[in-house]
């Protein structure tokens, strides 16, 4: 009996087709995936690609930011190297000017030395020509008042040939010793 079922059942499932074709049902299966396209499309696909978009520029936007900070990093690098470069420039004119300078100024300073040790020596070359001036005038005087004495000498005894010598003799010796 339950073979009968199962077998009956069978044949009747074979007489009734499972799969068929039928135009009504496949067109509103089609008209059903159209609205759901249709609404799936409107309420998510054009917001997700919106979203895609608003991402997309903000990419795009933060690319181009960065780019222009790069450019600006490089035109200010570029700047400060020919800022640099100008400086050192200038320091190398300043160091050369103050090397100038202290040659200059160091020339002077050896040159007024040169000027005073200059003046210093005719000075003390003067006051030598004076003090030999006066040394010889001193001299003549004394040698005056030496032959003075000698001549009272003379005149109060005479004089021989020999003690006239002696005289001159001393007289020299004397002038010797002064100077």
């Amino acid at each position: 009996m339950i073979e009968q079922i199962i077998l009956s059942d069978s044949v009747s499932l074979l007489n009734f087709p499972v799969i068929r074709i039928d135009l009504w049902t496949i067109i509103i299966s089609l008209g059903n995936l159209l609205i759901l396209f249709l609404l799936v499309k409107k309420f998510l696909f054009k917001p997700v690609q919106k979203i895609f978009d608003q991402r997309k520029a903000e990419v795009d936007e933060v690319y181009k930011e960065a780019n222009d900070a790069k450019v600006a990093a490089e035109a200010d690098k570029k700047y400060y190297e020919e800022r640099r470069a100008d400086a050192q420039v200038e320091a190398d004119a300043i160091v050369k000017k103050a090397t100038d300078q202290a040659k200059r100024t160091g020339e002077e300073i050896v040159d007024e030395a040169k000027a005073e040790a200059k003046a210093l020596k005719d000075k003390a070359e003067r006051e030598i020509a004076q003090e030999k001036t006066k040394a010889i005038n001193e001299a003549k005087d004394e040698i005056a008042s030496i032959s003075v004495q000698i001549a009272e000498k003379i005149v109060n005894r005479e004089l021989n040939e020999k003690d006239q010598e002696q005289f001159v003799n001393r007289f020299v010796d004397e002038l010797g010793e002064n100077e």
